[in-house]
C-alpha cells in the first residue's frame, strides 16, 4: 500500500509540474497570420503598427471616428485568432460612425513577443495612447474586452480615463476559471498570469455593460454575474439565453451595445 500511495503521489506531482510548465500554452493561442483588412470585409480600416514601451510592434487595425463626438472602441479580443476574426463584430460600430482600434497582441502577427499578463497590459497601454493621440478624448473611449481581453479592458479602465467599459464573456479572474476546469488540482495557485478583474471592477467609475451567454461552457455565466455584482453603478448586464462563448453577436448584442452607448456616452449622431 505505501508503494501505491507513493506512486500516486508521484504521478500527481508530475501532473502539477506539467500543468505549471504548460500553463501559458493552455491560456494563449498565438496566431502567425498577418491579416489584411480587405480580406475580412474591413477595407475601410487600415493597418497600423503601434510600438509598445518595451519594444514590440503591434499589428492593429484602425479607423478614425466619423462622429463629431469622436467616440471610439478600443477593442481587446480573446486568447485565440487575430484581429481579422473580429471584423464582423466591429462592422456594426464602423457603420454607425464610431472609431475602432482592433488591438493585436505581441504574440500575434509576427510581432515577436511572448504572451504574459504584464505584456498584454503593456500592449493595452500602447493601444490606449495611440487612440488618445488620434484626437479622441478620454471620455469618448469605450474599453471593450472580449473573453481574455476583458481582463485587459478592466486594467486599462482602472489605470487610465475612459468613457465606458463593455465586457463580453468576462471572468472574475483566470485563476477562478482555471479552477473550474481543472478542479482536481490547485490550479488557482499554479498560475503566473491572474488577470484579477474582480479586484479591479469596483474601482471603475464609468458605465459598465456586461454581456454573457447563459450556455457559455468556456467561461460560465456565473463569473459574469459575480463580476457584474461587484461593479459600481451605472451598470447594465445582458445575459443571453442559449448564447455560448463566441456567438453572442448571433443574438443581436450589437444592438444592446449601441443602445447602451447612446444612453451613456455617445451624445451626437454620425457626422457623415
Amino acid at each position: 500500500m505505501p508503494g501505491i500511495v507513493g506512486w500516486i503521489a508521484g504521478v500527481y506531482a508530475a501532473l502539477l509540474l506539467l500543468l505549471f510548465l504548460a500553463q501559458r500554452s493552455l491560456i494563449y493561442h498565438p496566431s502567425k497570420i498577418v491579416p489584411e483588412p480587405a480580406k475580412y470585409g474591413a477595407s475601410d480600416m487600415q493597418v497600423v503598427r503601434i510600438a509598445t514601451a518595451d519594444g514590440f510592434s503591434l499589428h492593429c487595425w484602425w479607423r478614425a471616428p466619423s462622429r463629431s463626438d469622436r467616440t471610439t472602441f478600443l477593442y481587446f479580443h480573446g486568447n485565440a485568432g487575430n484581429v481579422g476574426d473580429r471584423a464582423f463584430k466591429v462592422r456594426h460600430y464602423l457603420d454607425a460612425g464610431y472609431g475602432v482600434l482592433l488591438v493585436g497582441y505581441r504574440y500575434n502577427a509576427d510581432a515577436g513577443g511572448s504572451p504574459s499578463e504584464a505584456g498584454l497590459y503593456a500592449d493595452g497601454q500602447a493601444a490606449y495612447e495611440f487612440v488618445r493621440g488620434q484626437n479622441v478624448p478620454a471620455a469618448r473611449i469605450v474599453a471593450y474586452g472580449e473573453s481574455l481581453g476583458s481582463g485587459i479592458a478592466t486594467h486599462i479602465a482602472t489605470t487610465n480615463d475612459v468613457g465606458a467599459v463593455v465586457l463580453e464573456a468576462p471572468y472574475t479572474s483566470i485563476g477562478d476559471v482555471a479552477q473550474t476546469h481543472y478542479w482536481y488540482v490547485p490550479a488557482r495557485w499554479l498560475l503566473r498570469d491572474r488577470f484579477d478583474s474582480l479586484e479591479r471592477v469596483g474601482r471603475i467609475k464609468v458605465p459598465i455593460l456586461v454581456l454573457h451567454g447563459e450556455g457559455d461552457v468556456v467561461i460560465p455565466a456565473k463569473f459574469g454575474r459575480t463580476l457584474f455584482a461587484a461593479a459600481r453603478e451605472p451598470k447594465e448586464a445582458h445575459f443571453v439565453p442559449g448564447g455560448g462563448h463566441a456567438d453572442l453577436y448571433d443574438f443581436g448584442v450589437d444592438s444592446v451595445i449601441l443602445d447602451f452607448l447612446r444612453r451613456h456616452i455617445a451624445v451626437e449622431a454620425a457626422a457623415d
